[in-house]
């Protein structure tokens, strides 16, 4: 997540820089040859050309709404994960008790009950966060060429690259049971497993009388929130934005771009001779504009794969662990993640 009031211009040469030279040249190459081979049956009138532009514009701008629907849908969905997890840990630690059972337990023994349950899910919030960062075919880092290339570069330099962490192994070792975690990590959707083992283990503490029905169903719904969080979350990762809406922008500003310079010069020649070469700047500019219009949304509509544009699950888990591990009484937390380079992930 970019948590700058604004991007820099270097910022924005760096992530979309590279597509000013392809139109530079489109543009130089159309001024030269309307301007010293005299082609000047290919001009176009402004009018038709500025249909289109507008046209282009409502379609990529429908394309954004729809990319940012999806960014802001995961983000609150994160926000209910977060307000399930502090639910969870207060009704963990105040409805485990020994109030229902004859077979009392001590102080130490209902607390390591309790600390083994929410541990498992601060696993589970690292180990979601993990699957749901896996790149998908459609997602830019799993594609070919300079497009992939580029996508690689952002992760290191814009997204997770810059978190030097192993987090779901690191996270799930330390915070799992040594044979519950060598058995999770074989599972193929490892969080999936790790709320069933909850669901396991409220059975046996309703068996043992440390819960009665009542709380047994509250902390059952609690969980059933989780797998509704999950639910949406991969819901969003593995389907995509129509790829029909998704690719069929880039087309279209491509064909606009490359109509762009036979309206653009054949309006600044009215101008003076020389207006050809004023026309250049124009046209690079306003072709960089559209281009940018649907770089923002094509990096946007996948909220989940690992970029500047993210939401940032990894600073909710470790908040959400922070404020779980003090309502255990813990005061030894980990520390905060903080921003770099503006961008928080």
């Amino acid at each position: 997540m970019i948590i700058t009031k604004n991007i820099s211009l270097k910022n924005a040469i760096q992530f979309t820089g590279h597509h000013l030279i392809w139109i530079s040249l489109w543009v130089f190459f159309v001024a030269l040859i309307h301007k010293y081979l005299g082609v000047r049956w290919l001009v176009i009138p402004w009018l038709p050309l500025s249909i289109i532009g507008t046209a282009v514009a409502f379609y990529v701008g429908f394309k954004n709404n729809s990319a940012y629907d999806r960014m802001w849908e995961a983000r609150k969905i994160w926000g209910g994960i977060v307000n399930s997890s502090r639910s969870w840990g207060s009704a963990v630690k105040s409805l485990v008790s020994n109030q229902f059972t004859d077979n009392k337990l001590s102080d130490d023994e209902l607390l390591s009950i309790k600390r083994k349950m929410i541990y498992r899910h601060i696993a589970w919030l690292y180990a979601l966060r993990s699957q749901l960062l896996v790149v998908v075919s459609w997602e830019h880092a799993n594609q070919g060429g300079l497009i992939g290339k580029a996508a690689h570069r952002y992760r290191r330099k814009f997204g997770v690259g810059m978190v030097d962490d192993e987090v779901t192994k690191i996270e799930l070792e330390l915070l799992l049971p040594p044979e519950e975690y060598k058995s999770c990590i074989q599972y193929k959707n490892t969080a999936t497993q790790i709320i069933d083992q909850q669901f396991q283990d409220l059975a046996k503490l309703r068996e043992e009388s440390l819960i009665n029905d009542f709380r047994h169903i509250a902390l059952q719904q609690i969980l059933q929130d989780f797998y509704d969080h999950q639910g949406k979350c991969e819901r969003i990762k593995k389907f995509p934005l129509p790829r029909q809406y998704a690719n069929m922008s880039a087309v279209f500003i491509g064909i606009f771009i490359f109509l762009l310079p036979f309206g653009m010069i054949s309006e600044f020649e009215k101008i003076a001779p020389w207006g050809v070469w004023l026309s250049i700047p124009f046209t690079i500019l306003i072709g960089w504009v559209y281009v940018v219009m649907e770089i923002v949304g094509d990096y946007s509509e996948n909220p989940f794969q690992g970029m500047a544009n993210d939401i940032p699950m990894l600073s909710l888990c470790r908040t959400i662990e922070n404020d779980l591990r003090e309502m255990l009484g813990e005061t030894d937390l980990p520390e905060d993640i903080l921003p770099k380079n503006g961008i928080l992930m």
